[in-house]
């Protein structure tokens, strides 16, 4: 299995034999060393056997402190990164310290101001920790691992508590999204199932489009999206529903955009590895995003669905793969920012910068300063890298990130940290870009006539013709500079 080689960043230290984990704890209550009597209020109680859960061992090390061990991936101890487990039989006020001692990544937000997610039975709302009860440390207790440590006071004893590194968002949640979605019986709406998984969880594949742009012999220019090819990365599927989201709406903007382009979204690639709260790899341990090359259709079903799909696309001369994104969730950096390919066809080098640029213009939190274009080794069995390769000239492949943690507003040096809707405003920008790509603003303004009276827009900050030509008519902005026009959310307009 290829997979990258950023050993000091991803490998960490190995896990020694006192740390063997074999599963998530089930209803773990820890007694004090010693205690023989009736288990009493205070004695906590931990587990993470439910959907997308993952803690795989506790040890107390004092009356108020607990080592917390997070779970490898089912089949590869290489990635321990995502937690999401919860606690009760607390007592009120009840003082304690969680340290999570087996990090496999040494790098970390958590050193930028970073904090776990916690939420209670009478608090559903997810929220962070303050930054100022969160510790990141090397510790020389567990073989200089980097430990993440963090201070709580439960204040409601009737409350289970949830911890998690960032907002789930499961599998059954999935499901329920797309359910409510079909029962709209939207006409440009469609789904499918293009395959299962190993465990024979549903591959969806939606496809958002003017229903004229299906019939027989029509043409089509296709933007193919896929999202949670890497199950710990959840801002991955909040990107992804806000982009579906405004995509079936009846914003002037999603209509025009159905009209011109077929938009085919497989949000969740890695649906075992969701549901069983793995960071990175499926259910056998296989990093999915490292086998677009030659993905087994036994070990790999899902990609080698989505890749049969795609390369059916390429092969019809009536379809224009026009571009492929994929979404991730990236630990170690703010903002959200794009990787790209790198091609000797210096005209196509310049044209692929052009949406990253665009979207830099509609998006606060987007950064195009971070936004890079490679072609390194270790990425070969990516999606990007891949498709990159396969498909021709007229395509543009990207991966899209996104930080876990905060963006840095327009400005400013103050870290603004993500939530559940300011990843879904991403996904709505990175829609709405795509009409200042294919300068659709007129067909806008004819679609908006019989609508109820709108905000109205500037124009977007770049015009120019989308013909071949060479690379000098496509114009490059320096730095992240933003438009405050175009900062606006167009969700606003609903």
């Amino acid at each position: 299995m290829a997979e990258r080689s950023q050993t000091a960043l991803e490998a960490g230290n190995d896990l020694g034999k006192d740390d063997a984990i074999g599963g998530n704890v089930n209803k773990y209550m820890v007694l004090p060393t010693g205690y023989c009597g009736q288990p009493k209020k205070g004695h906590l109680v931990f587990d993470a056997c439910f959907e997308s859960g993952n803690l795989g061992r506790v040890d107390q090390v004092s009356e108020f402190e607990y080592d917390l061990f997070i779970r490898p991936d089912t089949c590869n101890p290489r990635f321990r990164v995502w937690f999401n487990f919860t606690v009760e039989n607390v007592k009120e006020s009840q003082r304690v310290i969680f340290n999570i001692v087996n990090f496999s990544k040494t790098k970390s937000l958590y050193r930028d101001g970073m904090a776990p997610m916690v939420k209670s039975t009478s608090r559903p709302k997810w929220q962070r920790l303050p930054p100022k009860n969160v510790y990141y440390y090397r510790c020389p207790d567990h073989r200089k691992n980097y430990v993440m440590s963090f201070a709580f006071c439960f204040d409601r004893e009737e409350d289970v508590y949830q911890f998690a590194y960032c907002y789930p968002y499961t599998y059954t949640r999935f499901q329920h999204y797309l359910d409510s979605l079909q029962k709209r019986n939207m006409d440009y709406f469609f789904r499918e199932q293009l395959g299962q998984s190993v465990q024979q969880r549903q591959l969806d594949l939606l496809t958002i489009t003017n229903p004229d742009n299906l019939r027989e012999g029509a043409e089509q220019k296709v933007v193919f999206i896929t999202g949670r090819v890497h199950p710990g990365e959840t801002p991955s599927s909040f990107v992804c529903q806000g982009i579906i989201d405004f995509l079936i709406s009846q914003h002037p903007i999603a209509r025009v955009l159905r009209e011109h382009l077929v938009f085919k979204i497989a949000p969740m690639l890695n649906p075992d590895g969701v549901y069983l709260g793995n960071y990175r790899c499926s259910l056998m341990g296989f990093d999915l995003n490292r086998h677009w090359l030659d993905p087994s259709p036994w070990a790999h079903p899902t990609l080698y669905g989505v890749k049969q799909l795609i390369i059916q696309m390429y092969n019809d001369p009536k379809t224009s793969l026009e571009f492929y994104i994929d979404i991730h969730a990236h630990s170690t950096m703010m903002n959200g920012f794009m990787y790209g390919n790198v091609f000797e066809d210096e005209e196509r080098f310049q044209r692929q910068a052009i949406f990253p640029k665009l979207l830099c213009q509609n998006a606060e939190d987007f950064s195009y300063s971070s936004t890079s274009f490679n072609r390194d080794a270790v990425k070969a069995g990516t999606g990007r890298r891949f498709l990159g390769g396969l498909l021709d000239h007229t395509s543009s492949c990207y991966t899209l990130e996104v930080s876990f943690y905060s963006y840095i507003s327009g400005g400013t040096t103050a870290a603004v940290p993500y939530t559940e809707e300011a990843y879904m405003k991403l996904g709505r920008n990175v829609a709405r870009t795509f009409l200042d790509y294919y300068r659709l603003d007129p067909m806008v303004e004819k679609m908006a006539i019989p609508m109820p009276r709108l905000r109205k827009e500037r124009p977007p900050p770049y015009k120019y013709p989308l013909r071949r030509g060479p690379a000098s008519s496509y114009p490059i902005s320096k730095g992240d500079t933003k438009s405050s026009v175009n900062h606006k959310d167009p969700s606003n307009s609903f």
